[in-house]
């Protein structure tokens, strides 16, 4: 299914400017694709607008994920093992966008797997499937001719990552080439590891607002509706990923395999972290 061109990255600025227009912040959540199997993780996609999600960023599953936790390096091993690779990702994303035209998908992973795809296929796939964004977390600035430039001539948003040791001389060289939205790493480290100092993370979104007009979302970390009220209280978007790979794994058997809560697990988790976000009023 090919998307048409005035629906691609736009669709992620509409969303964060609805949300922004009813005073809160979007939920982003993040599901690795083929987890546990490619049936279970297509119905957990389908089934998380529905849940509260107004932004679904989607694992590229790899070999070698050094900047994710546990939880999320087990969901890959185990999309890897069912036999997930980029294709069947990108196939799933058009399967989804046949009976979802507005939420907006963002792949999110590592280069590797892209520049085995071969980087101009692999934007006129995503494209045409109906991606419209990336974050690829081993990517910096200084290799944006790579990715990151023909991503945003494709019509395709460049997402970046900041962290608590961006300082203001690096801060501009980081946000030179973003679009979408910016992604603030809450803490230093992996994924999932620890829990965000609230307040830090406030000041961090300021510091970061100053010099972008764009929206800023916050994740690692978030794993409770508490901590997601938080977040949502200073960012633009709340987003959430081990939290939900957790849920998920927490209903598999013993050879890994989904159960009969698998997707409701997941869909309930999202429903309470979006009704925190939804009831929190944002303080920006």
């Amino acid at each position: 299914m090919t998307v048409p061109e005035t629906t691609g990255a736009s669709r992620l600025s509409a969303r964060f400017a609805a949300c922004a227009a009813e005073g809160r912040a979007a939920l982003v959540t993040y599901v690795m694709s083929g987890d546990p199997d490619a049936e279970t993780a297509m119905a957990i996609l389908k089934a998380l607008p529905a849940a509260g999600a107004d932004v679904i960023e989607i694992g590229m599953a790899f070999s070698d994920p050094m900047a994710d936790g546990p939880a999320i390096q087990l969901a890959g091993q185990r999309a890897l093992k069912g036999g997930q690779t980029l294709q069947r990702t990108l196939d799933m994303i058009a399967a989804f966008r046949a009976g979802d035209r507005d939420t907006p998908i963002v792949l999110m992973g590592y280069y590797n797997p892209i520049y085995v795809y071969g980087v101009e296929r692999f934007l006129t796939a995503a494209k045409a499937a109906g991606v419209d964004g990336l974050i690829v977390v081993d990517l910096p600035p200084e290799m944006d001719d790579e990715l990151c430039l023909p991503a945003l001539k494709a019509g395709i948003s460049f997402i970046r990552l900041a962290t608590p040791t961006t300082d203001e001389r690096r801060l501009p060289t980081v946000l030179e080439n973003t679009s979408g939205f910016v992604y603030y790493v809450s803490i230093n480290g992996i994924t999932g590891a620890a829990t965000p100092d609230f307040d830090q993370v406030g000041r961090a979104v300021r510091r970061i607002k100053q010099h972008t007009s764009l929206p800023v979302a916050v994740g690692f970390g978030v794993k409770t509706p508490a901590h997601a009220t938080a977040i949502a209280a200073h960012a633009d978007g709340v987003v959430v990923g081990s939290a939900l790979i957790d849920a998920l794994r927490q209903t598999l058997d013993d050879q890994g395999r989904a159960g009969p809560r698998t997707v409701s697990a997941v869909t309930d988790l999202v429903e309470s972290l979006g009704g925190a976000v939804r009831a929190t009023k944002r303080t920006l």
